[in-house]
């Protein structure tokens, strides 16, 4: 039986793209930072934690096997796919920008961030750990049982949105019920979940915890792993019970606190605070997920108004399925616009000019990323190696 694809989590990827596309022409283009931004400093709360929990909504994959086999074929996929573009890409956009080739090849290596190009090695560690814990945890079927082969990858390397909610979504009370009860692999992913938030406190905890400073953990970007792989899990969690998701979603009480923590949290954060030392990093955790709880409720809410039969559902989705694609190569096309950021500075919190700004000229980045990918793909073999298509 065909279940239903939720359209709404394709715009909403696409939305994600956009805020990030927005937030780059912000801060590299108008080169100016959160500190003379609250647009920047609202949208730096959720734009990446949306993206990795989205990530790990769709990294759920209720119909796998686990076996050797078809883990190590998926996990070779995903090098393939996370690795080679990241390295083209960033080498050549190295060459084009950077007075002194090796000496800007080797910053970008041996920082956190790689120069911008972090996400999708970040991304990639996210998945070779989730899915060795999904092959520890996964029970051991008899050799006599046909296992399913490994389902096709989306545009981004990852299990599109159509085939992911497809196979995966619980279409009906009854197979929601079937995931109702907490068992060993959800007992795992949770206490994984719980680690991962103790990993990224740490990251907060200067006078406890150093290890973030030593050079191996932000060469390899295991610091950024730290900072964001929590929201990964979060999405994994939300889709593994995604009925009773649902349920507190729809209840009349939720979302007014969704609302009130992520007021309470981000005012604290970026005005008020009334925290300090360790203890400053909480109210702007707590904002941070009641904001990506608060974007979802909102998309699944107001899903009919991101079908394909919409303008707005259209032109997100069609972000949303290139977000690999825009990843890469918009850093090419960000503008650099300084005198735009001196003013932003001159006249700070200007937050509705501020966004509009940046949005316009991310939708033209947006548009040349997407018809420089076009160009690219005509090449059978760039398609394969660069985006990962066959």
């Amino acid at each position: 039986m065909t279940k239903q694809r939720l359209e709404w989590l394709d715009a909403l990827r696409g939305f994600t793209m956009l805020m990030v596309v927005t937030n780059h022409v912000y801060g590299f283009g108008f080169d100016t930072n959160t500190k003379y931004s609250m647009f920047m400093s609202l949208c730096l709360l959720f734009r990446m934690p949306l993206f990795f929990f989205i990530s790990g909504f769709l990294a759920y994959k209720a119909t796998f096997s686990w076996n050797l086999r078809d883990t190590t074929d998926l996990i070779a996929k995903k090098l393939r796919v996370q690795i080679v573009p990241t390295v083209v890409f960033m080498t050549a956009e190295i060459a084009l920008t950077a007075e002194v080739f090796w000496n800007k090849m080797e910053y970008a290596w041996t920082s956190p961030t790689k120069g911008g190009y972090w996400f999708t090695l970040v991304l990639l560690e996210m998945f070779l750990v989730y899915y060795a814990v999904c092959w520890l945890a996964a029970p051991r079927k008899p050799q006599a049982t046909q296992t399913p082969s490994p389902l096709p990858q989306g545009e981004d390397g990852h299990l599109s949105s159509k085939e992911g909610n497809m196979q995966n979504i619980p279409s009906s009370p009854e197979r929601g019920a079937e995931r109702g009860s907490v068992g060993i692999e959800e007992g795992v992913f949770f206490t994984l979940w719980a680690l991962s938030l103790f990993a990224y406190a740490t990251l907060y905890m200067p006078k406890w915890f150093s290890w973030h400073k030593d050079a191996f953990w932000q060469a390899t970007s295991i610091t950024e792993l730290a900072r964001y792989f929590h929201f990964f899990l979060l999405g994994n969690l939300v889709h593994r019970f995604w009925p009773q998701v649902k349920r507190l979603l729809d209840s009349r009480w939720f979302f007014p606190l969704l609302i009130a923590i992520a007021f309470l949290g981000a005012g604290d954060y970026l005005k008020w605070h009334n925290l300090r030392m360790h203890w400053a990093n909480l109210p702007r955790t707590m904002a941070m997920y009641a904001l990506v709880m608060i974007i979802v409720a909102f998309f699944r809410n107001y899903s009919s108004w991101f079908t394909r039969d919409t303008r707005l559902g259209s032109a997100l989705q069609y972000i949303g399925v290139r977000t690999l694609d825009i990843y890469l190569i918009h850093y090419f096309f960000l503008p650099k616009l300084p005198d735009v950021g001196l003013w932003f500075k001159a006249h700070p919190n200007n937050f509705i000019l501020e966004g509009t700004a940046a949005l316009i000229i991310a939708l033209l980045v947006i548009a040349f990323s997407i018809l420089t990918s076009h160009v690219l793909r005509v090449s059978p073999l760039l398609k394969k190696w660069l985006f990962g298509r066959q």
